[in-house]
């Protein structure tokens, strides 16, 4: 689980810095992208079942609602592949509100996860830090007008935040 939680992770921030030096999606890209998404679900609940019993039924809701938004962001990425869409706004504009709901969910699930984290102490507090703060800082870019490059700010920290804990999970599990 702690090395899922490490790679997933690490190779969605990846894809990203792939996706913005192409200046767009590219085939090998997407599938990298798709092999990233796929066991997030996965490492949402292994690193909630990690923090058991301390973190409590809101670090399980958030778990949940955070995992089952990648579940629709892998789909999102097979129909990226399967209509050769170029770009992230391409993809946006073709899913509109249903790709925005999704991301309100995974924002929101993403929070109750990271603040039910802090609370649970059983993982360094700044790995939730980072997760929390790269959720707020992709909720502040996703509600201004920047570009959507901007967005892998916030994912990158997000993403952090998972490696960390993550690589707490493992450290831990090795003593």
């Amino acid at each position: 689980m702690a090395a899922g939680a490490i790679l997933a992770p690490g190779l969605h921030s990846l894809t990203d810095a792939m996706e913005w030096l192409q200046g767009g999606f590219s085939p090998l890209q997407l599938w990298l992208n798709y092999l990233a998404f796929l066991p997030m679900p996965a490492v949402m609940l292994g690193l909630y079942g990690a923090q058991r019993p301390a973190i409590g039924r809101l670090g399980l809701a958030g778990a949940l609602l955070y995992g089952f938004a990648f579940v629709y962001f892998t789909h999102t990425t097979l129909l990226a592949m399967s209509l050769h869409t170029a770009t992230y706004d391409q993809l946006w504009a073709q899913l509109g509100w249903v790709y925005t709901l999704h991301g309100a969910g995974m924002l929101a699930g993403g929070a109750c996860f990271g603040w039910a984290t802090v609370r649970a102490g059983v993982l360094p507090r700044w790995t939730a830090a980072l997760f929390l703060g790269g959720l707020a800082l992709n909720l502040v870019l996703g509600l201004l007008p920047v570009p959507d490059v901007f967005q892998i700010l916030g994912t990158t920290l997000r993403n952090a935040g998972l490696v960390g804990m993550g690589w707490a999970v493992g450290h831990s599990a090795r003593r």
